[in-house]
């Protein structure tokens, strides 16, 4: 369906022209001056920083230890190896909380630790360390220690009942914090640390699996362990990969050397299962970050939107490509049912708001129906931004409770909005540009209507308006091999790190 109000047409966005510095930086770093107009456009302003960001190095990475919460955390891990105490890694759903749960498997069984993984199931469960996945995890897993992944920022009253259980609880993070933070033995979250010059701020729950692990080794190997010397890091790093352009965190600083040398990884020396997706995906000899955001990561997802995400975690700890490929197929069957889903919704939700829209009040959407589906309703936000160039919340569930997922757009702080919308939810949490939330049905006109006064508040008009931010203005007749080799050395790309995008006249 057309959607009645189609926000005007793009602002081209053309940043000014570097000048004298462009040209001082081109013969210094003997490159291009468009490359370094595309890399002054991301911030970098000195030969330094960018030679930094064009030759990323896992050898630049900060210390793990200066996370807070990261001693408390790798103390209690081996505590509980050395009393061969059983830990259970309880992940999340999506293709960062797989991963994250896999990195830390991988790592700790290597390494003679008890572990095992759980996942809640979306539609039973819900997300997170929720009262009824922990019971249902403690029913399948029983264990003093509850290793919570990509989740448990907010989980204050269930962390209380396990302590007073005698179940400790290690937290490992990247979401917002709440108001209060969880009692837990260890809680690591970058958000804790400083708001600037926080080297960890922008990494997912995989490259926090990443540098949990790294902790760990960098310790065993001071206690003398014989196996931690030998032990290489380096085959987690596809996983952290996966996650962190699954996850749309920002490919600069520590995300950057990771995905980077975790894109190699993925290319030179791929476990079975990544191989096996990649063939049922029908990818190319290289697989780029694209590859992986388009084509890998969905299918990923798909098991966890639409059942339980048990067989894509199954998939990427599988030991040979005979076990791999009938979970790869299972992954693409769930995937293709998700998309037939997800049309179907879009369709109905496009027609639902169509009706109501009014771009003159409405600030943000928010559009609910307990017929559709919980696994897609992310997807289905994402959509109806493109659409409208408006946040957008899609709410789904039963009669009781509606749960949902947010979008939002540059300029738009959602986590904000939902936090100072905490008094009309059940529950929420999440990042600026995406978040869940629980909400009572009778609340929705309420939440709605508050929404939209926050954003009137704070809000310019200009926020509302689609922008396409170019790099530069380059001749047709300059566009030759070479430089479109020499531009190639911005990837990979992501967030924080577009797709360069130029004009010409």
């Amino acid at each position: 369906m057309r959607n009645p109000f189609t926000p005007g047409p793009s602002r081209w966005i053309l940043p000014p022209v570097a000048g004298e510095v462009l040209g001082q930086l081109s013969a210094t770093l003997v490159i291009p001056e468009v490359l370094v107009q595309c890399l002054l456009n991301r911030g970098f302003q000195d030969a330094d920083s960018i030679r930094g960001f064009l030759n990323p190095r896992l050898k630049s990475l900060a210390d793990p230890f200066l996370l807070p919460g990261m001693e408390a955390g790798v103390s209690r891990l081996l505590q509980a190896r050395a009393a061969a105490e059983p830990v259970v890694i309880f992940g999340d759903y999506d293709a960062d909380g797989i991963t994250a749960a896999a990195i830390l498997n991988q790592f700790l069984c290597d390494l003679n630790w008890k572990a095992q993984v759980f996942l809640p199931h979306r539609l039973e469960e819900g997300y997170g360390l929720s009262k009824g996945g922990v019971r249902k995890c403690l029913d399948r897993y029983p264990t003093r220690l509850i290793f919570a992944v990509d989740c448990g920022t907010t989980a204050c009253d269930v962390v209380e009942d396990l302590q007073r259980a005698g179940v400790d609880v290690v937290i490992l993070d990247h979401h917002q914090l709440g108001p209060t933070l969880p009692n837990a033995c260890a809680f690591i979250n970058p958000h804790v640390g400083p708001a600037t010059a926080n080297p960890f701020l922008n990494l997912c729950s995989a490259g926090l699996a990443f540098k949990f692990a790294h902790a760990l080794l960098k310790r065993l190997r001071e206690l003398g362990d014989e196996a931690a010397f030998v032990y290489d890091l380096k085959p987690l790093l596809d996983l952290v990969a996966v996650g962190s352009i699954a996850d749309l965190v920002p490919l600069i600083g520590e995300n950057r050397a990771l995905v980077s040398a975790g894109l190699e990884r993925l290319n030179s020396s791929p476990r079975p299962g990544l191989l096996a997706l990649k063939e049922i995906a029908a990818l190319g000899e290289k697989i780029e970050s694209q590859d992986v955001a388009f084509k890998l990561a969905p299918r990923l997802n798909a098991a966890g939107r639409l059942e339980d995400a048990t067989q894509a975690f199954d998939l990427l700890a599988a030991k040979d490509i005979e076990t791999a490929r009938p979970l790869a197929e299972a992954l693409q069957q769930h995937n293709q049912a998700r998309q037939a889903l997800e049309r179907g919704i879009i369709q109905e939700a496009l027609s639902a708001i169509a009706a109501a829209f009014d771009p003159l009040r409405d600030f943000i959407i928010v559009a609910a129906n307990e017929q559709w589906h919980l696994g897609v309703l992310g997807i289905v936000a994402s959509r109806i931004v493109r659409e409208y160039h408006r946040p957008a919340i899609i709410l789904g569930g039963d009669g009781q409770v509606l749960r949902g997922s947010g979008r939002s757009i540059d300029g738009v702080d959602l986590a904000e909005l939902l936090r100072n919308s905490t008094d009309l939810l059940l529950a929420h949490g999440g990042h600026p540009m995406a978040a869940g939330l629980s909400i009572a049905p009778e609340r929705i006109v309420d939440f709605r209507d508050r929404l939209n006064r926050l954003l009137q508040d704070i809000a310019t008009p200009d926020v509302f308006i689609p922008k396409l931010r170019l790099d530069a203005s380059v001749n047709f007749s300059s566009l030759t091999v070479d430089l479109l080799t020499q531009i190639a050395k911005l990837q990979p790309y992501g967030q924080g790190n577009l797709v360069p995008k130029f004009c010409s006249s």
